[in-house]
């Protein structure tokens, strides 16, 4: 069941979050908004635990999310920001082999709060990538690639340090930015979590066993309808290993808001760039 009293609320911090200059703010802000949809999806477990009918009119569904269009580089870190917010918000996801889309396994109000964060975040995560490359920082280091030397019989793959290109240094930047946010949004619905369980006066814990009896319901669906085979990783190991730009993507992801735009949208498109 969607809830649009939540995802007015989110939207009202995301503006909250968008008109302060105060770092510490914009994170409050941030940590705000995750422990709204956390606790939205605390009420929906409990409510589902306690009334038949609850149980009825809300279930786990999928959702296919655009990520880009087929060929764009660095869909990967894309995809990587969208399953750390999800995995925050109790999502499982499936990854096209091409990264050109997802599809997300969860209660629709998970859904709609994990596309809500993720609109906000990955355009930061373009523009901080994209002012990091303009200002040269990234010019003069080197990044480890995977690389294939000798011949014939005695080919062999190496190890190998090379000049930090832009694409690599735009991969490791926005792959460690995905890092930090998905870091910084699991605390936050700790936190909430563990208030929530502190304030549970009930016999036997009921927020527990509804959490619990909540990713095992994700868990059974998730089973039932994925077909999804092998495993999705984030990157590459030949697209190469770059210390500093990622010290600087975990940098811009420690400094992100929520959010830069002022309206709260369904289904994200494919990202333009």
């Amino acid at each position: 069941m969607r809830d649009d009293r939540l995802l007015t609320r989110i939207s009202g911090l995301l503006r909250q979050a968008e008109g302060t200059d105060n770092e510490h703010e914009a994170e409050a802000f941030m940590a705000a908004a995750q422990r709204l949809a956390t606790a939205s999806s605390i009420d929906l477990a409990l409510a589902r635990s306690h009334d038949p009918a609850a149980r009825t009119a809300s279930a786990p569904i999928t959702r296919q999310v655009s990520i880009g269009e087929k060929g764009k580089r660095g869909l990967r870190t894309y995809v990587q920001l969208f399953v750390q917010i999800g995995r925050a918000n109790d999502l499982t996801v499936d990854v096209a082999s091409n990264s050109t889309f997802v599809i997300a396994y969860g209660f629709e109000s998970d859904l709609d709060a994990t596309e809500a964060l993720y609109t906000s975040l990955v355009i930061q995560m373009v523009a901080a990538s994209d002012a990091y490359l303009k200002s040269g920082a990234y010019k003069g280091e080197t990044a480890r690639q995977v690389v294939t030397v000798g011949d014939g019989f005695f080919r062999r793959r190496a190890v190998a340090e090379k000049p930090l290109s832009p694409i690599t240094a735009r991969l490791n930047f926005q792959s460690a930015f995905a890092e930090r946010i998905g870091k910084r949004l699991l605390q936050a619905r700790d936190d909430e979590r563990a208030h929530a369980l502190a304030a549970d006066d009930t016999a036997g814990g009921s927020t527990e066993i509804a959490l619990r009896d909540k990713e095992l319901e994700v868990r059974d669906f998730y089973k039932q309808s994925s077909t999804a085979r092998g495993t999705w990783r984030p990157s590459s190991a030949r697209s190469g290993y770059s210390t500093a730009a990622r010290r600087a993507g975990d940098r811009a992801g420690r400094r992100a808001r929520i959010a830069q735009e002022q309206s709260l949208p369904g289904a994200r498109g494919a990202i333009d760039r």
